[in-house]
């Protein structure tokens, strides 16, 4: 499977966000094997609490696409998404979401909730995690080391 091919491409646009002093977090959308869209978290640099990876990346393929329904994408993303994205995953019907490493403080696939599984649910989202898990920790763990690094020698 190209699950790992794909991580990595998800891996550099979380470093795109690393660039912009942005939280570490890259988003690919795939299609029968194609990649159809790419983004990372923008929130510092727009002031916008929506900037995060992977609802700009749906926000975008719906337009490109011309449908709210993306029943044939998967979303790689480096990091467990959030209630927000998730919810927005659901709404727009993706197929499949592989992540990298879990976030036990806003996981919403599996980690503080599992929202892309739960049966109350219209729909239900195939989840993959922990691809590249620990190179995608790493990235956040360095960002905030780094971050913090700096507010200290304020």
């Amino acid at each position: 499977m190209n699950d790992e091919k794909f991580m990595h491409l998800a891996i550099e646009e979380a470093k795109l966000a690393a660039d912009e002093n942005e939280v570490p977090i890259g988003a690919v959308a795939v299609i029968d094997d194609v990649v159809v869209g790419r983004s990372h978290n923008v929130r510092e640099r727009t002031n916008n609490p929506l900037g995060h990876a992977e609802l700009l990346l749906i926000e975008s393929l719906a337009k490109d696409v011309k449908s709210w329904r993306l029943e044939d994408v998967t979303i790689y993303v480096t990091c467990e998404p959030c209630i927000m994205c998730t919810g927005s995953m659901l709404q727009a019907r993706v197929k499949r979401v592989v992540y990298g490493c879990k976030d036990p403080k806003a996981g919403a696939m599996g980690s503080l909730y599992d929202l892309a599984g739960d049966d109350r649910l219209n729909h239900k989202i195939e989840v993959t995690s922990g691809v590249l898990g620990d190179e995608c920790a790493k990235l956040l763990i360095d960002f905030f080391r780094r971050l913090r690094g700096e507010k200290q020698g304020e």
